[in-house]
């Protein structure tokens, strides 16, 4: 007779009450460098997560007989900000018929508008059965404890059909992504372009030129401290010039190059060998993705962000066949650079059922405007064509 599953369901106030060994054996394979115990335990362990930041941690973790078998990355959230999915309006709305909304349920990798799994769940198991029992725990922890709502940050497809049987409330996202159709140099990535598209880049490119700037590509492995110390002050200023804070500190870069160096790519331009900007990043070889996460400059050079943070960028995945560039959430400029909307989704479970109607019905009315917007925006692709000669 077979021993029945001893199945426990708690809450983790610190990743690192699982080893990484652990929590990386849920990972599928094509999961990105973000959900990993290194980069998660990275921000706790430096403060950018946790303390008086308003993420407390609280990671969903299922056992069974005392084995990590499924989880979720979870966050106790007191306000909205480093989402990337925005829900002030909903907040006001609460408030004003004199309810609560913070805090609420987040499960999303902090301040990484990235696609990916969100219900992680050992591949030795019953899959469907783990995302189910982590679902109605999620949804037991609102109800037990009175919270608004819980809200899922970009979840791969499949885990969308579940989410929508278990009666969350999807939301649509537009994100800009570039695209490497066996692309073997710049121009002929250019020849894929209008006229117009081509002239423009063109001219952005020369413009940088002209300054006298050049740059210099260093990878995680080979970076040095300089390196990224240059980097945390571009990045810093980015913030300061925005009148806000960062929300990733000096300490914590460094544990993210100590841990996964070769995830990482630094670009830094350098006028007559002195250094004025820097973008980073973020390379997932084994699926063939790269992510533009920062950038930040020194010094004011009309087109020098779409040089360091874009083209830069496009000619490095070119050369390392890379074939996805995720530039980061918004930006229909970056259409104009050989960027294509893709439309991505978020999963919302608000607890006050007359609450969960009115947003419905707004999710609906924003879903047909997002849809039409999307086609819109079709009509101006940077491309000659819907194909694109290789």
């Amino acid at each position: 007779m077979t021993e029945p599953d001893i199945q426990q369901v708690v809450i983790l106030d610190r990743i690192t009450d699982v080893s990484s060994m652990e929590w990386n054996a849920l990972l599928p394979a094509d999961a990105n460098p973000f959900l990993r115990h290194e980069f998660l335990s990275a921000l706790e362990e430096t403060g950018c997560v946790g303390g008086n930041t308003g993420w407390q941690i609280a990671h969903l973790a299922l056992k069974n007989h005392g084995q990590l078998i499924g989880a979720v990355p979870l966050y106790l959230k007191q306000h909205s900000y480093g989402e990337f999915v925005f829900d002030w309006s909903w907040a006001q709305a609460y408030e004003q018929q004199g309810m609560h909304y913070y805090p609420k349920i987040l499960c999303a990798i902090p301040f990484t508008p990235v696609q990916g799994p969100r219900l992680l769940c050992s591949s030795q198991h019953d899959g469907d059965n783990i995302r189910r029992i982590l679902v109605n725990s999620l949804k037991s922890l609102i109800s037990d404890n009175n919270l608004s709502s819980a809200h899922i940050l970009f979840p791969i497809k499949s885990e969308i059909e579940i989410l929508k049987t278990e009666g969350f409330l999807l939301r649509d996202s537009v994100q800009f992504h570039w695209k490497n159709h066996n692309f073997q140099s710049f121009e002929h990535f250019l020849s894929a372009l209008t006229m117009k598209r081509r002239k423009n880049i063109r001219r952005e490119r020369e413009q940088v030129s002209r300054e006298g700037i050049t740059f210099r590509h260093v990878s995680g492995v080979n970076s040095s401290a300089e390196d990224w110390e240059f980097f945390f002050s571009c990045y810093q200023r980015t913030y300061i010039e925005h009148h806000s804070s960062p929300y990733l500190n000096k300490a914590f870069f460094a544990l993210w190059v100590e841990r996964m160096p070769e995830t990482l790519h630094l670009i830094i331009a350098e006028r007559h060998t002195t250094p004025i900007a820097s973008s980073l990043l973020v390379v997932d070889q084994s699926n063939s993705k790269a992510y533009g996460r920062y950038w930040g400059a020194l010094d004011r050079v009309a087109c020098l962000h779409f040089e360091t943070a874009y083209y830069q960028a496009i000619e490095y995945c070119i050369a390392e066949g890379i074939h996805t560039f995720e530039g980061g959430a918004q930006g229909e400029h970056k259409m104009a650079r050989g960027f294509l909307p893709e439309t991505i989704q978020s999963a919302h479970w608000i607890n006050d059922p007359r609450f969960s109607r009115a947003i419905e019905h707004f999710l609906e009315r924003e879903h047909q405007g997002i849809g039409a917007y999307v086609d819109e925006l079709a009509e101006h692709s940077p491309l000659k064509s819907t194909k694109v000669s290789t």
